[in-house]
């Protein structure tokens, strides 16, 4: 479960950008919150199907929503690709900052909206390292 702030923004970056499919979603009006649950393309259907939970709490009567500081988020997510530089690619092409790129063919970290820590792991072997990666600077921190 992750807790967002703005739910177009996530749905954004996480179907958008990272490409995941909207499964469920639930409002519950006594509670004041929304629940999206995401999956990976391919694994929408059956019962053992991992998802990703967005819960959305809403804002209370004056308009204010909680902020979530101190690990109450969430910590971070990580997603195996086929081709980590695709991956970034496309993440560069919806306004995602690669927050440490792939040098190394194996590993990259992006953040939510919410600044939760996504990690992109090359499924399988790494890949050759290439430009623009190998010398692309890591920008803030993961």
């Amino acid at each position: 479960m992750i807790r967002i702030t703005d739910i177009d923004a996530s749905l954004k970056f996480f179907c958008d950008a990272l490409g995941m499919k909207v499964v469920r979603r639930t409002d519950h009006e006594a509670g004041r919150f929304s629940l999206i649950f995401l999956a990976a393309p391919g694994n929408e259907d059956g019962p053992f199907q991992p998802q990703v939970e967005l819960t959305y709490n809403w804002p209370d009567a004056d308009g204010k929503t909680e902020a979530y500081t101190g690990g109450r988020n969430f910590g971070h997510l990580a997603f195996a690709v086929p081709d980590i530089y695709a991956a970034c690619q496309r993440l560069i092409d919806h306004g995602v900052t690669i927050q440490r790129p792939p040098r190394d063919g194996r590993m990259a970290f992006v953040r939510s909206p919410d600044l939760i820590s996504v990690e992109l792991l090359q499924d399988g072997p790494a890949l050759a390292p290439a430009e623009p990666w190998t010398s692309m600077p890591n920008i803030g921190s993961w």
